[in-house]
């Protein structure tokens, strides 16, 4: 199975879109996967709040495991991450335009009235999985 398709299948099990991108790099990352899906839940839906997609930031958690520092003077590590970051970001917005999700989404699903819009629309089945499935595309395309 490749990365997008267990992506897409941890999504359609009902994982948020930071947990199916940043999960699907555990096995390369050496990573605990359970403690993968704890750690980006709290950032689907655009942290809750219709901010930055989730899937840019569980994109952003695979690039900073992968290669973020741990020694506050590593400042190799830490330009390596940054460029990184901002390399996905140009990648994605080329595709998307945005990286926030309320713009992805065309409504604000931290409100009643836009969640409400998004299920009645069916936005997470039609356009979520798409986005998913890109982070995790772009991912694999910068971190080789």
């Amino acid at each position: 199975m490749s990365k997008i398709e267990k992506a897409s299948s941890t999504f359609k099990e009902g994982f948020s879109c930071s947990q199916a991108v940043f999960s699907t790099f555990a096995k390369e990352l050496e990573a605990d996967e359970n403690a993968m899906l704890k750690l980006s839940d709290a950032f689907g839906g655009g942290m809750r709040m219709a901010l930055t997609c989730g899937a840019v930031t569980g994109a952003f958690m695979v690039i900073g495991l992968k290669y973020g520092r741990a020694s506050a003077d590593d400042l190799e590590a830490k330009q390596k991450t940054s460029d990184l970051v901002k390399e996905f970001v140009k990648k994605f917005e080329e595709r998307h335009k945005s990286i926030a999700c309320k713009e992805l989404l065309g409504c604000d699903i931290s409100t009643e009235e836009g969640l409400q819009y998004a299920k009645e629309s069916n936005l997470t089945g039609t356009i979520c999985p798409k986005l998913v499935a890109d982070a995790v595309e772009i991912l694999e395309e910068i971190l080789q």
